[in-house]
């Protein structure tokens, strides 16, 4: 009996882990196909969240620029760059932030939570207007 509660509360401490984790952390950008594309780093700075492509799997697009980004992120290396910026907390979720996509250079406002039942899946929701889209990232291990 003792094994099995000292079994519980170490299995119970890994869960607890990763929701303590958040949002924070590496996380593996997927394909439709469920290839790893990029993993993105999501950080906090300042009291707001941001997530930077940290690595761009495929050796030939690693030197890739945002040609189609506006602004500061015009023609910069799109490994390194901060793709979702000022992300404030709200209740579970973080939102009132922005994403660019660096194939499209479009922004969209955008808002992140991870689901109590699956901590290590990241869900991003970006909006235009009233329409959104929700994509997830998986954990990078």
């Amino acid at each position: 009996m003792k094994k099995l509660l000292i079994a519980l509360l170490i299995l119970s401490l890994g869960s607890n882990e990763l929701l303590a984790q958040g949002v924070f952390g590496k996380w593996e950008n997927r394909n439709e196909q469920g290839v790893v594309n990029s993993i993105i780093s999501v950080y906090e700075k300042d009291g707001k969240v941001y997530g930077k492509v940290d690595r761009i799997m495929r050796e030939k697009d690693r030197d890739r620029l945002c040609t189609a980004c506006e602004g500061d992120l015009k023609n910069k290396p799109v490994e390194g760059m901060e793709i979702m910026q000022g992300l404030v907390k709200d209740g579970e979720e973080y939102s009132d932030g922005t994403i660019v996509d660096p194939k499209t250079g479009k922004e969209y406002r955008c808002k992140i939570w991870i689901d109590e039942e699956e901590p290590d899946v990241l869900n991003i929701r970006g909006y235009i207007a009233l329409f959104y889209q929700t994509r997830t990232w998986q954990r990078a291990e």
